[in-house]
Protein backbone atom coordinates (compact mmCIF):
# COMPACT_ATOMS: atom_id res chain seq x y z
CA UNK A 1 0.00 0.00 0.00
CA UNK A 2 2.92 2.39 0.67
CA UNK A 3 3.79 2.27 -3.07
CA UNK A 4 0.20 2.97 -4.11
CA UNK A 5 -0.33 5.81 -6.54
CA UNK A 6 -3.03 8.42 -6.08
CA UNK A 7 -5.06 9.97 -8.85
CA UNK A 8 -5.38 13.74 -9.16
CA UNK A 9 -8.75 13.68 -7.42
CA UNK A 10 -7.47 11.40 -4.63
CA UNK A 11 -4.46 13.65 -4.09
CA UNK A 12 -6.72 16.71 -3.71
CA UNK A 13 -8.93 14.84 -1.24
CA UNK A 14 -6.06 13.35 0.78
CA UNK A 15 -4.38 16.72 1.31
CA UNK A 16 -7.54 18.85 1.29
CA UNK A 17 -6.33 21.12 -1.50
CA UNK A 18 -8.14 22.48 -4.51
CA UNK A 19 -7.40 21.22 -8.02
CA UNK A 20 -6.11 24.70 -8.81
CA UNK A 21 -3.59 24.49 -5.94
CA UNK A 22 -2.38 21.07 -7.01
CA UNK A 23 -1.97 22.20 -10.63
CA UNK A 24 -0.10 25.30 -9.46
CA UNK A 25 2.32 23.22 -7.37
CA UNK A 26 3.02 21.18 -10.50
CA UNK A 27 3.42 24.33 -12.62
CA UNK A 28 6.07 25.75 -10.27
CA UNK A 29 7.75 22.33 -10.16
CA UNK A 30 7.12 21.48 -6.53
CA UNK A 31 5.46 18.26 -7.66
CA UNK A 32 6.13 16.08 -10.68
CA UNK A 33 3.46 13.38 -11.02
CA UNK A 34 3.70 10.51 -13.45
CA UNK A 35 1.53 11.29 -16.46
CA UNK A 36 -0.38 8.84 -18.61
CA UNK A 37 -2.07 10.88 -21.31
CA UNK A 38 -4.06 13.52 -19.44
CA UNK A 39 -4.16 11.49 -16.22
CA UNK A 40 -1.74 12.21 -13.39
CA UNK A 41 -0.57 9.73 -10.78
CA UNK A 42 1.14 10.64 -7.53
CA UNK A 43 3.44 8.13 -5.87
CA UNK A 44 4.93 8.05 -2.37
CA UNK A 45 7.60 10.65 -3.31
CA UNK A 46 4.99 13.17 -4.39
CA UNK A 47 2.88 12.49 -1.29
CA UNK A 48 5.90 13.07 0.93
CA UNK A 49 6.73 16.28 -0.92
CA UNK A 50 3.14 17.46 -0.56
CA UNK A 51 3.32 16.91 3.21
CA UNK A 52 6.48 19.01 3.33
CA UNK A 53 4.96 21.73 1.16
CA UNK A 54 1.85 22.03 3.31
CA UNK A 55 3.87 21.97 6.52
CA UNK A 56 6.18 24.66 5.15
CA UNK A 57 3.22 26.83 4.17
CA UNK A 58 1.68 26.42 7.62
CA UNK A 59 4.97 27.55 9.17
CA UNK A 60 4.94 30.64 6.94
CA UNK A 61 7.62 29.76 4.39
CA UNK A 62 7.18 31.08 0.86
CA UNK A 63 6.64 28.63 -1.99
CA UNK A 64 9.97 29.71 -3.47
CA UNK A 65 11.76 28.94 -0.19
CA UNK A 66 10.09 25.52 -0.11
CA UNK A 67 11.00 24.88 -3.76
CA UNK A 68 14.64 25.81 -3.20
CA UNK A 69 14.77 23.69 -0.05
CA UNK A 70 13.32 20.65 -1.85
CA UNK A 71 15.79 21.13 -4.73
CA UNK A 72 18.71 20.97 -2.29
CA UNK A 73 17.95 17.36 -1.41
CA UNK A 74 18.55 16.21 -4.97
CA UNK A 75 21.55 18.47 -5.52
CA UNK A 76 23.50 18.40 -2.26
CA UNK A 77 21.92 15.78 -0.04
CA UNK A 78 20.33 15.63 3.35
CA UNK A 79 22.95 17.40 5.48
CA UNK A 80 22.93 20.57 3.36
CA UNK A 81 19.13 20.48 3.23
CA UNK A 82 18.94 20.19 7.02
CA UNK A 83 21.29 23.14 7.50
CA UNK A 84 19.24 25.33 5.19
CA UNK A 85 16.09 24.26 7.03
CA UNK A 86 17.61 25.21 10.40
CA UNK A 87 18.52 28.64 9.02
CA UNK A 88 15.04 29.15 7.55
CA UNK A 89 13.39 27.93 10.74
CA UNK A 90 15.46 30.30 12.89
CA UNK A 91 14.48 33.24 10.70
CA UNK A 92 10.82 32.24 10.65
CA UNK A 93 10.71 31.67 14.42
CA UNK A 94 11.94 35.22 14.89
CA UNK A 95 9.17 36.52 12.63
CA UNK A 96 6.52 34.49 14.42
CA UNK A 97 7.72 35.68 17.83
CA UNK A 98 7.55 39.27 16.60
CA UNK A 99 4.02 38.71 15.32
CA UNK A 100 3.05 37.09 18.63
CA UNK A 101 4.33 40.10 20.59
CA UNK A 102 2.37 42.46 18.33
CA UNK A 103 -0.73 40.31 18.66
CA UNK A 104 -0.39 40.14 22.47
CA UNK A 105 -0.14 43.94 22.57
CA UNK A 106 -3.21 44.34 20.36
CA UNK A 107 -5.19 41.85 22.46
CA UNK A 108 -4.22 43.74 25.60
CA UNK A 109 -5.29 47.08 24.14
CA UNK A 110 -8.60 45.72 22.89
CA UNK A 111 -9.28 44.03 26.23
CA UNK A 112 -8.61 47.29 28.10
CA UNK A 113 -10.87 49.27 25.77
CA UNK A 114 -13.63 46.68 26.05
CA UNK A 115 -13.40 46.66 29.86
CA UNK A 116 -13.50 50.48 30.06
CA UNK A 117 -16.47 50.57 27.69
CA UNK A 118 -18.30 47.91 29.68
CA UNK A 119 -17.62 49.90 32.88
CA UNK A 120 -19.08 53.04 31.34
CA UNK A 121 -22.25 51.11 30.48
CA UNK A 122 -22.71 50.20 34.16
CA UNK A 123 -22.49 53.81 35.31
Amino acid sequence: MADEELTFKQMCARFDVTPRTLRYYEYIELLAPRKDGRARFYGPRESARMKLILRGRRFGFSLEEIRQWLLLYGQKGTKEQYQVFVDLANRQLGELQKQRAELDQTIGELTDLRDKTAESLKG
